[in-house]
Parts: C-alpha cells; structure tokens; sequence
C-alpha cells in the first residue's frame, strides 16, 4: 500500500495506492504549521470514512513547501512506520532535466513528466491548472525542455477582487456567452475564457517552436473545467501527479536495490 503526497501552495493531495487501483485520494490545505501528530488526527479519520486501513508499505513526497517537509517525514516514521521518501530531482528518477537550473524544477512538475510518458509518446505538453497554471514540454527524446508559469485563476481573481471595491467573487465557471451581462458573467467570461484563450495561445507558441505536434495531457484540480474550453487540450487525467509520483516511487526504489 503506497500513500503518494503531493504538496502544493495551497492545497496538498494525498492518495492511497494498492493493487492496482487508487483506494481513496483526498485534498487538505496545505498548512507547513501542521505537526505530524496533527496530520495523523485528519488522515486516520478520513480513512476511516472511506474504509482504508490506516497503514502503508511506502510513501513518496513531491513538495514545493519545504518547510512542510519534516511534518511528512515524522507522519511517516510515526504513524506509518515507514520511511517518506522524497520526489527532489529528474536525476532521481532518469528524466534528462534542460531547465536552467535543473533543481529549480519542481517535483511536481517531474512527476507530471513521468505520468505523461506512461500516458503517451512524447513530445508532450502538460497543463497544470492548480495555484499557477503551469505548462510544461517534454521533447521526443523524453527530456524536460522546460514550461510556462502564469497566474492560477484563483490567484487572479483574487488579486482583482482585492484591489476592486465593487467586484465580487465568482463561481469559477465560463459563462454561456463571451459577451457578459452582469458583473458576474463579464468576470467568469474574462477570468475563464479569457485563461483559456491564454492557454490555447501559449500552447500554439509551444508547438511552432518545436517544430511538430505534441500530445496536451491537463491536469490539477480545474483542469477539467478547461476539457472542453481549451481547443488545444486532448485529454485530462486528474490523477496525474499522483500517478507520476507511484513512477518514482518504483524508480527510486530499483535504482537503490541496484537493478
């Protein structure tokens, strides 16, 4: 039973793997301040509601929170009595990283990378609708050539709200015209389709520069609100990351045993 811990900015998705098959997979805050103790209160209750056993062979840890780190590593040791291993570089886990420097690629992004090549043949493009929109293009020769990052939607529409005195917040949904009539669907019309126009242009850029079409995987937690607004997006896997991350698991595990 492997448990894959994917920690964002704003939220941390935690799944639980075991013959074959994702048990249960749940969406916390991410909250560095969290003791270990702490996390073991939350997750032995919700696997209690979903009827998982409170136990694990493995843990892996993507992480862009360092500071979470420690709280994961003690959960893991504590309450699991396993060892947390940590998704850190494409070295890890034979993905030639061409990003300058490598290490500031996020594990995440690595373990997208590793999930989209089981998914498909590359070149591939990988669309992550989480607290960035991040973008990421994988060569034909399975290399990480790099990405975009741009503003997630909450993100933008927070920062218009915040520094807007008669603008409300918004259900993150497009709206049934471009052309809005009322403040509500004149922002989902700028805020979602406008970020999907976004996404369907820099994803056109993408592919002119290189030289050929490439496979659009989307992910994260919007990502499929975007299936159907994003002409340039094939498929969404919602459990991309998590998938990536049992990848390396099994990586990790026969590099260190030799084979």
């Amino acid at each position: 039973m492997l448990w894959a811990i994917d920690v964002g900015n704003t939220q941390t998705v935690v799944g639980i793997y075991s013959d074959g098959k994702w048990l249960a997979h749940w969406r916390l805050n991410t909250e560095s301040e969290t003791t270990e103790d702490e996390l073991a209160a939350k997750l032995k209750v919700l696997c209690e509601l979903k009827g998982v056993p409170f136990r694990a062979d493995a843990l892996i840890v993507a992480s862009v929170v360092p500071s979470f780190n420690l709280s994961w590593k003690y959960f893991a040791t504590k309450w699991l009595s396993v060892e947390a291993q940590f998704l850190t570089s494409g070295a890890q886990v034979g993905i030639p990283v061409l990003y300058d420097p490598s290490h500031a690629v996020g594990a995440d992004r690595i373990a997208n990378t590793l999930a989209g090549l089981a998914a498909g043949n590359p070149p591939l493009i990988v669309v992550d609708f989480g607290t960035a929109t991040t973008i990421d293009v994988i060569s034909a020769r399975s290399e990480y050539l790099g990405g975009i990052i741009l503003p997630g939607l909450a993100v933008s529409l927070s920062s218009l709200t915040s520094k807007t005195a008669k603008l409300p917040q918004i259900e993150l949904q497009a709206p049934e015209s471009v052309i809005g009539r009322t403040t509500i669907t004149a922002l989902q019309s700028g805020i979602v389709l406008g970020h999907a126009g976004a996404i369907d242009a820099l994803v056109a850029r993408t592919q002119n520069e290189l030289g050929q079409k490439a496979w659009v995987i989307a992910t994260g937690g919007l990502g499929g609100t975007f299936l159907g607004l994003c002409a340039c997006i094939q498929e969404y896997h919602p459990n991309l990351t998590l998938d990536g991350l049992r990848i390396a698991f099994d990586k990790i595990s026969r590099n260190q045993n030799g084979n």
